[in-house]
């Protein structure tokens, strides 16, 4: 699995009133890294919904170890550790100066952006994906 990087820069508002940022916006973190990924694919998610495909996340798994703190500069990861027919896993992280502060993986759903339903990946999408898969 190759991995997409992707830096992020705390601001006051990702953070609470200690300066540490708020558990969520990790995940807020991970979603730019992923739709920045798509986007360095050369698929943006505005024209794959004009070709009525949609992705969304199905399931996650988070797990914090450290905190980020306001103006660090983070590093964000995704990388697709599986694909199938309609789904694919990525393996996220959320690093500061080379240590882990978040990990995730997540399972993200192709589906028919008009009835919400899965649907199989398109074929220019799957393509995209396959050399990212190191195996299936």
């Amino acid at each position: 699995m190759s991995e997409f990087r992707f830096p992020v820069k705390v601001y006051i508002e990702d953070t609470d009133a200690g300066g540490i940022v708020y558990y969520v916006n990790y995940l807020k973190f991970m979603e730019r890294a992923r739709s920045e990924w798509l986007n360095a694919l050369g698929f943006g998610q505005r024209e794959l919904l004009e070709q009525g495909v949609q992705l969304v996340v199905h399931s996650l798994s988070c797990r914090y170890a450290r905190p980020a703190r306001l103006d660090d500069t983070l590093e964000v990861s995704a990388g697709v550790a599986r694909l199938a027919a309609c789904s694919l896993r990525f393996e996220q992280a959320v690093r500061h100066r080379g240590d882990t502060l978040c990990e995730a993986t997540v399972d993200i759903a192709c589906v028919d952006a008009q009835r919400l339903k899965p649907m199989r990946w398109p074929g220019a999408l799957r393509a995209a994906l396959t050399p990212d898969i190191s195996s299936q």
